[in-house]
């Protein structure tokens, strides 16, 4: 359920766009990241950073979008977010005591810190890869093929990194006090 939540403003976006056009869908997406929002903010009375970026976003771009009757900037959304994210990952190593994402999972995932540095880069390198392979497909193939792309592609490649995350976790997390020694050994 957490899963369309999170998705919910895509995929209007997508319906929206298959059954009208480009600026329907943009008026969709627009509405519909404030509906989620107004939504968390209901249950927890609480904003995420990352859904309040994302709104921004959507609701700077998507209103150029529709106020200059250009594709282009919505199509860039994407990119914008996914770049910050790697920026805010990466900047996270050098600002603060923790890098971002140890932030997120110490509480439910037990590493050393040199593990988590990794993990930390390893997801900026995600962000920064799904915002340059979406101006490839904006770039490089029709609309229609980049409403399908931002639904389905980056929801797939983003499920395939989560899964090889997993993996990679399951690797580096202590059996017992001395095999915690020698994950760090192996970075």
């Amino acid at each position: 359920m957490q899963i369309f939540y999170d998705f919910f403003p895509v995929i209007a976006f997508f319906v929206a766009y298959k059954m009208y056009d480009i600026y329907v869908a943009t008026l969709v997406i627009m509405v519909a990241i404030g509906v989620q929002i107004g939504i968390h903010y209901l249950r927890t009375r609480t904003v995420t950073r990352m859904h309040a970026i994302s709104a921004v976003l959507v609701f700077v771009l998507g209103g150029v979008t529709l106020l200059l009757r250009n594709e282009l900037f919505i199509q860039w959304k994407p990119t914008v977010v996914n770049w910050l994210f790697g920026l805010v990952f990466l900047g996270s190593q050098y600002i603060g005591s923790k890098p971002i994402i140890q932030r997120m999972m110490e509480s439910s995932v037990e590493l050393d810190p040199g593990s988590f540095r990794v993990l930390n880069t390893i997801w900026a390198g995600f962000f920064i890869f799904l915002g340059a392979i979406n101006l490839y497909v904006v770039y490089n193939y029709s609309e229609d093929t980049w409403v399908n792309f931002k639904l389905f592609g980056m929801l797939g490649l983003t499920l395939v990194f989560a899964v090889l995350q997993g993996l990679w976790i399951a690797r580096k997390i202590p059996r017992d006090p001395g095999e915690q020694e020698d994950n760090r050994q192996e970075l």
